[in-house]
């Protein structure tokens, strides 16, 4: 028999203390962890759930790696954040924009690639499925104040000028994060590439930033497969009860009616959401085509 663990993650707002007197307000995020852990006990999903002032870093990360040492081939382990998405200045020159893009925990932010980090803790053959009810990229925060004047509801996204801040007076601790990152992962991506290549890939400059970083990615052994809430140049949408991509998440999988595959799945939320919102498929690893082709919430 096949294990079952879910993490849901839940934050109506922020720590003004770590985020420069900014607390990010929203309504429904709470609500939209509640509504993922039933679907979660529901399907038969041992869950942890992480509300608000619980959800600090320490916990998201200790609520990752904790199945990830204990899932073996075959498991499944769903991941669900509802939330700001929010962004720190890139230092490793792998991101177009020059940010990486973050989960807006209560204490500090995720970084994506402290992610892709814990992600490669996961045996090969367990299954990962993250739904992600935020905001993350540089060009959503950039966007942000034409993207609110015409769409009704709160954006999940740290506003520009405030990511600048947050990012300013921490500095050094998310500059260390990156570099922690890039240290631990260096030896193996140049070793990597440089088979790949046949070259010695510390001649490439710059290229060899994209290969370290990457190389996280590579070396992530379970099939992962993400829909997040928007486009890179889209907002998500806060909500009364909901947030908008998990209240058309939760109608389309109507109790568990829905038996299509996760692409299916994908398609049904998209083809019910405003044009302004687009939740956007996404996925890494091996054997990810076979997983994509199962219903969504299997153990």
């Amino acid at each position: 028999m096949a294990t079952g663990l879910s993490l849901h993650i839940g934050l109506n707002k922020v720590d003004p203390n770590h985020y420069s007197g900014w607390s990010g307000p929203l309504n429904a995020c709470e609500a939209d962890a509640d509504d993922m852990e039933a679907i979660a006990l529901a399907r038969g999903i041992t869950p942890t759930k992480l509300l608000t002032p619980a959800a600090t870093r320490q916990a998201v990360i200790n609520g990752i790696s904790t199945p990830a040492s204990k899932l073996k081939a075959g498991d499944y382990f769903l991941l669900t954040y509802s939330g700001h998405g929010g962004q720190v200045k890139d230092t490793s020159g792998d991101e177009t924009d020059g940010t990486d893009e973050t989960w807006c925990l209560y204490d500090g932010q995720l970084i994506d690639d402290e992610l892709y980090e814990l992600f490669k803790k996961f045996a090969k053959g367990v299954r990962v499925f993250v739904l992600s009810d935020s905001c993350h990229s540089g060009t959503v925060t950039r966007a942000i104040q034409l993207r609110a004047a015409r769409v009704e509801g709160v954006p999940r996204a740290m506003p520009m000028e405030v990511a600048l801040k947050v990012y300013r007076d921490h500095r050094e601790f998310y500059d260390g994060l990156q570099a922690g990152l890039r240290e631990a992962n260096e030896k193996p991506a140049l070793t990597n590439a440089s088979q790949l290549l046949g070259t010695q890939v510390v001649a490439l400059g710059p290229q060899a930033s994209y290969w370290i970083s990457h190389y996280i990615r590579l070396g992530v052994q379970a099939s992962v497969l993400l829909i997040s809430g928007c486009q890179d140049n889209q907002v998500s949408m806060d909500g009364a009860f909901n947030g908008a991509f998990t209240e058309r998440l939760l109608q389309v999988w109507n109790n568990g009616v829905f038996n299509g595959n996760h692409a299916q799945f994908h398609q049904s939320i998209v083809s019910g959401m405003a044009p302004t919102q687009t939740p956007n498929l996404y996925t890494y690893g091996p054997d990810v085509s076979a997983f994509q082709g199962q219903r969504p919430f299997t153990v």
